[in-house]
């Protein structure tokens, strides 16, 4: 067996059966092997970006890691924003980047890269094999390390003649430890904060969003009369019908400020200090007061809902009766007349199926999306994690090949869709349940807000210009229907609510390319 094949088997074994792909040459017995392994599902991407933020979705929804296929060092500089982000999401996802053969190294052949240094910032492991004997261990081992928590992303090289050289054995990874179970000191310690009668704030992040944790977190704020947070972008949000709405906090530095005002402790689960997502004239990078002492009751390695469940018995609080459904249902108005991003955040909770998971890189166009679907169907909510735009489109794919049973919705801002516009390929070759929404308001709107924020007052004309994307315009319907997808152009609520309602009824891909107020006209 050549060492293409056996990588493939090792894959297999550790229950890792989907790759996302842009192969090259150095990667062609990779390619040639996967009709031997027919039981791995291989998803061409047009674009290394869209095969590494697949691979963050897929984990996201799956909760268990897809293998990526990349090309040499360039092909990994590629896909690099994506693992930007799938690190900040502590996404587990192993690389496999094939690189020259090992005697091929050292003649400055073009492709001739270091592919470590690329790699060592977005990954937790990394190993070059250079023995046919060793292959099948390296990568079983960063299987491992990529599943060890705190979860994150693994990279391994695959020098071409270890990939055509028979010989090799394949192995299959160590099962990683379970999270830790929090002490009860430390429990003991949080617990003596919140009963302190000083003001106290709790922050959740990463897996303490689920229905559960959220649920036994608002028992203990409820009770014990402390705020609630969740963190700006969480992987995955489980929000709607039958999960308890929960503050998330702001992008925005000075209202993050407000949020925290006054708080004497902060207790974090599974979440980091509230930084300033940029640094601004006059705003600390550290946005919480600074009399108030930060504590932690767990972090990546531990089993957050455990110790918010233990937590709360140690308070009293474990029959607090909290209403699952207390999202406030206002009084339904259907919008009319032209669109704008309030009217289709209405529209979308209105219609959002059961299940759904919403892939939401709307940037400034989402800002009433939350409030909007807090009372819609049960769906869960998949953010921008690492803050590098082009995730979107990508995660929604990933998602839609991790299951079958929900239907995927990516609000899509129209400038960001254009890192990744390949992705729509993707969708339509594997004929994915992906709806589209690109929100066209023809800039960086994002942009334009911060130019003003950092202080750069002196912005005229020119730099205007490069924030404007309307000239010329972005023909988003011909590019969906390159790809034989359907699509549909709104400029209404009426049209918007027709073009929705027709997507939720389509078996596979679809586009709706919605016109909204120019720029920062909300």
């Amino acid at each position: 067996m050549n060492g293409a094949l056996a990588l493939i088997e090792t894959l297999l074994n550790s229950n890792i059966d989907t790759c996302f792909m842009n192969p090259g040459t150095s990667e062609m017995h990779f390619v040639a092997s996967l009709d031997s392994a027919p039981k791995i599902k291989s998803v061409l991407c047009l674009f290394e970006g869209v095969a590494t933020g697949a691979a963050d979705g897929y984990y996201r929804i799956a909760q268990k890691p897809a293998a990526t296929l990349l090309h040499l060092g360039p092909g990994l500089a590629n896909g690099i924003a994506n693992l930007h982000n799938a690190r900040r999401a502590f996404s587990s996802i192993v690389n496999i980047v094939g690189d020259h053969a090992t005697y091929h190294h050292g003649f400055d052949a073009p492709l001739e890269s270091d592919i470590r240094g690329l790699a060592t910032p977005v990954s937790k492991f990394f190993k070059s094999s250079q023995s046919i004997e060793a292959l099948c261990t390296d990568v079983a081992e960063g299987i491992t390390e990529s599943l060890t928590y705190p979860r994150g992303v693994s990279t391994v090289v695959l020098p071409a003649d270890l990939a055509w050289t028979e010989g090799a054995v394949p192995t299959t990874a160590t099962k990683p430890k379970e999270k830790q179970i929090v002490e009860d000191s430390i429990i003991e310690k949080i617990a003596k904060i919140i009963e302190s009668g000083e003001p106290v704030g709790m922050l959740l992040g990463n897996s303490s969003l689920t229905k559960q944790g959220i649920y036994r977190a608002t028992q203990i704020a409820q009770n014990k009369k402390i705020k609630l947070f969740a963190e700006t972008f969480p992987p995955v949000l489980e929000r709607g019908k039958g999960v308890i709405p929960i503050e998330r906090l702001s992008y925005l530095a000075e209202f993050m400020q407000v949020q925290l005002t006054g708080l004497k402790h902060l207790i974090l689960v599974e979440a980091k200090s509230p930084v300033s997502f940029f640094a601004y004239p006059n705003i600390p990078s550290s946005l919480i007061p600074t009399d108030c002492l930060v504590s932690q009751l767990t972090d990546h390695t531990f089993n957050s809902i455990d110790a918010l469940e233990h937590l709360a018995n140690r308070l009293n609080v474990d029959k607090l009766s909290v209403d699952q459904n207390s999202a406030n249902e206002e009084e339904s108005v259907i919008p009319t007349g032209p669109l704008d991003s309030k009217k289709l955040s209405l529209i979308i909770g209105d219609l959002l199926p059961e299940n759904a998971i919403i892939s939401d890189e709307s940037n400034t166009a989402g800002i009433y999306l939350s409030k909007a679907t807090e009372s819609s169907n049960y769906h869960r909510l998949l953010t921008l994690t690492g803050g590098a735009i082009g995730q979107g489109m990508p995660v929604a794919t990933g998602a839609a090949i991790a299951t079958k049973d929900s239907k995927i919705i990516n609000l899509q801002a129209d400038g960001s869709a254009m890192y990744t516009i390949q992705s729509l390929w993707t969708q339509a070759r594997e004929n994915l349940n992906v709806i589209t929404i690109i929100l066209d308001n023809q800039r960086y709107a994002i942009l334009e807000m911060e130019l003003t924020r950092v202080g750069a007052t002196q912005g005229g004309k020119i730099a205007s210009s490069m924030l404007d994307i309307s000239s010329p315009s972005i023909d988003f319907i011909s590019i969906a229907k390159s790809y034989n997808i359907e699509a549909f152009r709104t400029e209404t609520s009426e049209e918007f609510r027709t073009a929705l309602s027709k997507c939720l009824t389509i078996d596979g891909p679809s586009l709706i390319h919605a016109i909204l107020p120019v720029g920062l006209g909300l």
